[in-house]
């Protein structure tokens, strides 16, 4: 796939370094030289210089036969102005923007086929905020990733020493909840992936992938782990476009402490916050006298979300040294981030990590509803929607055990629409419910099933995109 990506920053180059690596044809438009020539350094693919809101720097960039504009520049006027003219000028076939102001994702008519012609919108804040809040909801969890509009629920867990299942082989978990089903689809053990079988023992320290529909998410954690105290008491470090979306996310069920360092900045946020329930401070977050004042040692958690790594890894250690349960720390630059978490900083974010998935299911080939990164983007887990017949598709009417996946591929779950007339004669598509089926050797697919496939190695995902698509003879 040839893609023009616009803006060499974080989101820029992470998506470019993910895509790359799958061998699609990438350039890069940027007006900063340096950066342009790092990623170049670093990557095999093309650069231009110059303003990608300008037809002859997009021309020069080979916007005329591009599959795909993703817009990822710092400033949303530079990504929609960019995706308008790739409609209307290059007639680019598929165009996404990054965007950071909310009042884009509120009006959509500004961004529709009657304004500037974007077809998918990305907010990297919102989806960072979305995914802290889900670590907040479940805290004995390292990830919590969602499918299917939450009917299932991928998550990353440490399996504990003293878990009631740790050191247990995993056909335990059945026999332990007869009536639950549940899936462990990989296992994770010193860096090296293992593929799970009735028989593997879950070992203490193993990051295991178990999937699960959402109503059964506690228990399946409770399992590996002793379950942690719920979450109460937050503070927030950074009180910008993430910090004050995850204050305003939690509401009144949590008692919020924001310290923000702009005096500015602080008033802004008291406005835009319930003073019941959320309290701004005026000050530095490894300031040791500020934290111990407002009582860090009585935090359930402390999340640092400055736009400084050092800061957030400097806090969260300092927290946690201070009394603090748990720390979550943003991080932008990977390496940092692996070097650091599971110390004294519990879970370590990188939000170019965190985003990615949002723009990979544009580009996965096949109907793919939702990609989610995994380990750093080491490995992948995505929603892929099965399409044609017997005839037409490697994975209809077929049993799991029939079809071709590679080895380190695995399907986890299939959610299936109910038909109306099995649930209710008067119902209508819209409203028909869905089963969530845990997928065994036999498990036949159908004809629109969203199938949750995890690939432990990217290197696979070719093979597995290819299962999902639809031969010529079906159209």
């Amino acid at each position: 796939m040839k893609i023009v990506i616009l803006g060499a920053g974080r989101v820029g180059a992470s998506v470019a370094e993910s895509l790359v690596s799958e061998r699609n044809d990438i350039t890069v438009v940027d007006t900063d030289v340096a950066q342009l020539a790092a990623l170049q350094d670093r990557l095999d693919l093309r650069t231009v210089a110059g303003n990608g809101t300008h037809p002859p720097v997009l021309s020069q960039a080979g916007i005329e036969d591009a599959d795909m504009l993703i817009a990822t520049a710092a400033r949303d006027e530079t990504n929609l102005v960019a995706c308008q003219l790739a409609a209307r000028l290059f007639n680019v076939p598929t165009r996404i923007a990054r965007i950071r102001a909310p009042e884009f994702l509120e009006h959509p008519e500004i961004t529709g086929v009657d304004g500037f012609q974007v077809d998918h919108l990305i907010c990297p804040e919102q989806t960072v905020t979305d995914y802290v809040l889900k670590l907040i909801e479940f805290p004995e969890a390292l990830q919590v990733l969602e499918f299917a509009g939450g009917r299932a629920s991928l998550i990353a867990v440490r399996a504990y020493e003293g878990g009631p299942l740790v050191s247990h082989p995993i056909r335990d978990l059945r026999a332990a909840h007869p009536n639950v089903d549940m899936r462990v689809v990989a296992i994770f053990r010193k860096d090296r992936a293992i593929t799970p079988d009735g028989d593997t023992l879950i070992e203490p320290g193993d990051e295991v992938f178990l999937l699960a529909a959402a109503e059964h998410i506690r228990t399946a954690l409770s399992d590996l782990r002793r379950m942690d105290k719920p979450v109460r008491r937050v503070m927030i470090a950074g009180g910008g476009n993430i910090g004050l979306r995850l204050a305003r996310g939690l509401g009144a069920a949590y008692q919020v402490k924001v310290i923000e360092p702009n005096r500015t900045r602080c008033n802004y946020l008291s406005s835009q916050l319930d003073s019941s329930n959320a309290l701004v401070l005026h000050g530095d977050c490894t300031d040791e006298e500020l934290l111990a004042e407002e009582s860090v040692n009585e935090m359930d958690l402390f999340v640092a979300l400055t736009s400084d790594d050092e800061n957030n890894i400097m806090s969260c250690m300092l927290a946690k040294r201070m009394g603090a349960r748990r720390t979550i720390s943003l991080i932008n630059r990977q390496a940092y981030a692996d070097l650091v978490e599971g110390n004294r900083i519990d879970i370590a974010i990188v939000p170019a990590q965190a985003t990615i998935g949002e723009l990979l299911k544009h580009v996965r080939l096949g109907d793919v509803a939702a990609v989610h990164s995994l380990r750093r983007g080491a490995a992948e887990a995505l929603e892929a929607i099965a399409h044609g017949d017997a005839k037409s598709s490697k994975v209809v009417g077929r049993r799991i055990e029939q079809i071709n996946l590679p080895q380190g591929a695995a399907i986890g779950a299939i959610i299936r629409s109910l038909a109306p007339t099995r649930l209710d004669p008067l119902a209508t598509e819209a409203t028909a419910g869905f089963e969530v089926i845990m997928a065994h050797h036999d498990t036949v697919i159908e004809a629109e099933d969203h199938v949750i496939v995890f690939v432990s190695n990217k290197r696979l995902l070719p093979q597995v995109e290819k299962l999902f698509q639809v031969g010529v003879g079906f159209f």
